[in-house]
């Protein structure tokens, strides 16, 4: 039954998902419901995702970090689920600008505030246990910045976890927002974010709020790229956690991520559209 949970993902079962989805994806076509059975667990999602990362045939140029609710943690396994970011979804914001970004309509589609950490050199291939201490000698700056959660999928985040991770850990894109100056020596309480959407406000928290910390997601996500063999690499990005929460968002509506003393990120949601026809002034500026 579709939708019900399988006891395991074979290699063809696995691809035949994937490719639903990445073809959904390409064509910005909503998905009508999970493209199969639903994995019983973590690695089966995974087997997905990395089906659907050699399907896209695009190197990550960054991951996200999301948490799995603490109900269903002791379940799963984890605590945390991850997706790739790739260079054609990933934006710099500058001061004024307003960026246009993709969304799936009829899919789902939300905006996360974030504080983001950079990789100053390659992570060693075979190493997938990591401390915080340990993860932020190997970054070399921390960013301001947002997720763009994405799916063709409207229901991805009601179907939970084992769904999210299947399809790119629910993500299509991320700002990249400003540095923050003397990161290593600020306490988390220090670094605060609002979100707004069409100007009322709908959340606020700082880096703090995360449970364990922002530095303990980069540690995380580094032990886990490297078990499933993409280990991190000089110049990649990675998202830390929704500080404000996770909050929907529709083309045509306006958001606006305040950083305090850090800055602000603007943008706006627009309908996506097929991959090769619908390219950004600002990814194309950033690439150039």
């Amino acid at each position: 039954m579709k939708g019900s949970a399988a006891s395991s993902v074979t290699g063809d079962v696995g691809a035949d998902i994937a490719r639903a989805f990445t073809t959904a994806r390409r064509s910005a076509t909503a998905l009508p419901g999970f493209p199969g059975d639903i994995p019983a667990d973590l690695a089966g999602s995974y087997a997905i995702q990395d089906a659907a990362l050699e399907q896209w045939g695009e190197t990550p140029v960054g991951w996200k970090v999301g948490r799995i609710a603490p109900d269903l943690q002791s379940t799963l396994g984890e605590a945390r689920v991850a997706g790739p970011v790739f260079a054609r979804n990933r934006w710099i914001s500058r001061p004024g600008d307003v960026l246009d970004v993709p969304v799936f309509v009829g899919g789902f589609a939300a905006v996360e505030g974030e504080f983001i950490y950079r990789l100053g050199a390659d992570a060693p291939a075979g190493k997938t246990r990591w401390t915080a201490e340990e993860a932020l000698d190997l970054a070399d700056g921390l960013f301001v910045g947002v997720e763009i959660a994405g799916s063709p999928l409207a229901t991805i985040n009601a179907l939970g976890p084992l769904v999210v991770a299947s399809d790119f850990g629910n993500n299509w894109g991320l700002i990249l927002g400003p540095a923050i100056d003397g990161w290593r020596d600020r306490a988390f309480e220090s670094l605060t974010c609002q979100t707004f959407i069409d100007g009322a406000k709908v959340g606020a928290g700082s880096a703090a709020d995360l449970p364990d910390g922002p530095a303990e997601a980069f540690a995380w996500l580094l032990g886990h790229c490297a078990a499933r063999g993409h280990p991190l690499k000089a110049g990649d990005l990675v998202t830390t956690g929704a500080v404000t929460g996770v909050h929907d968002i529709v083309a045509g509506q306006t958001a606006r991520i305040d950083f305090g003393t850090f800055g602000e990120i603007l943008c706006r949601a627009k309908p996506a559209g097929p991959i090769g026809e619908e390219e950004t002034v600002h990814e194309q500026r950033d690439r150039g």
